[in-house]
């Protein structure tokens, strides 16, 4: 009897690396012809000695661009991932990883690359409070309550029913962090393009999907969502924000590129007395001229707080 030959593994590092320019959070996205997706690069142990490292140098490689904060969000390994039919190929485990940089400039690029920052909330237009309501929330809404009350013999998954899930990442206190919760709702539900694109029975029977964000290949968008639900918990607990920021900011511009990545609007008066409470920053003596109106006080990140105390965040609290 013939043994069958082991499957082949290869692992891919997929890369959500995000910037905030004025007010827009900004992803890196590759293109090949009109497929778009986060970049990707594959880990190779004869010269990576750490996957983290094997990260920075495709990187840098493909882009010339340099990253910061870099953090391992998640192992994406299901079968099928990049599997088409016939395909004999080895299967990928992708290391999925949010990378932080502040705004480059237009020399980073190689014209070759096919790279491009791109708004975030273009693909996920539904994250986005800082206006009121989004337009495509009341959308998502009902027909994901009219998906979740369909009868159906599938088996009560972790987290409870379709109804009580559906509570859980929309209820009526918005939750910033449950960004993967709600995509993979709408995903099970047949609501995105990448539900009909992988065979998923809730997509194909709809005549027609909602348009709701850019599509990416294979499962980057589950990798996008991740990266976002991370920043914005991180934010929380962690000073990561001024790995955003330039050297010297107003809080003016603290504040909006909070509000940009959790997707909320702040109350000045509360956000400037949060981050004069949580001790984040320090006067530089200089001012800035370049807010239109009178001259704002410039501020630097207090590096000496992360030794101070081991949850150096910003606690924004619920939104109702």
């Amino acid at each position: 009897m013939t043994s069958a030959s082991p499957t082949q593994i290869e692992i891919n590092l997929t890369a959500a690396i995000v910037t905030v320019e004025e007010k827009t959070p900004l992803v890196l996205v590759t293109r090949t012809g009109t497929d778009e997706g986060l970049p990707s690069g594959p880990f190779d142990p004869r010269t990576h000695r750490t996957l983290d490292i094997g990260l920075r140098g495709w990187v840098q490689d493909q882009t010339a661009l340099g990253i910061g904060y870099v953090e391992q969000l998640y192992t994406f390994g299901d079968r099928g991932r990049h599997m088409r039919p016939g395909d004999t190929g080895p299967h990928i485990v992708s290391v999925g990883y949010l990378a932080l940089t502040r705004t480059p400039d237009e020399a980073w690029r190689r014209e070759d690359s096919g790279a491009a920052f791109e708004p975030w909330y273009d693909f996920f237009p539904w994250e986005d409070f800082r206006a009121g309501p989004p337009a495509h929330l009341a959308t998502v809404k009902m027909l994901l309550s009219e998906w979740a009350v369909e009868k159906t013999s599938e088996p009560v998954k972790q987290g409870g029913s379709r109804l009580e899930r559906l509570h859980f990442a929309f209820g009526d206190v918005w939750d910033e962090e449950k960004v993967l919760d709600r995509y993979e709702l709408m995903y099970e539900a047949g609501l995105v393009e990448e539900a009909r694109r992988d065979g998923r029975d809730a997509a194909l029977k709809r005549d027609q999907l909602p348009k709701l964000g850019r599509a990416m290949r294979f499962d980057h968008r589950r990798i996008l969502a991740t990266a976002m639900g991370r920043l914005r918990s991180k934010l929380k607990y962690r000073p990561v924000v001024f790995e955003l920021m330039p050297e010297e900011f107003t809080l003016t511009e603290l504040q909006r590129t909070v509000e940009a990545v959790s997707g909320r609007h702040l109350h000045k008066q509360n956000f400037r007395r949060l981050v004069e409470t949580a001790n984040l920053v320090e006067p530089t003596g200089a001012t800035s001229v370049t807010t239109g109106g009178r001259p704002a006080q410039l501020f630097r990140f207090r590096r000496e707080v992360v030794a101070e105390r081991p949850a150096a965040g910003l606690r924004l609290g619920s939104r109702g």
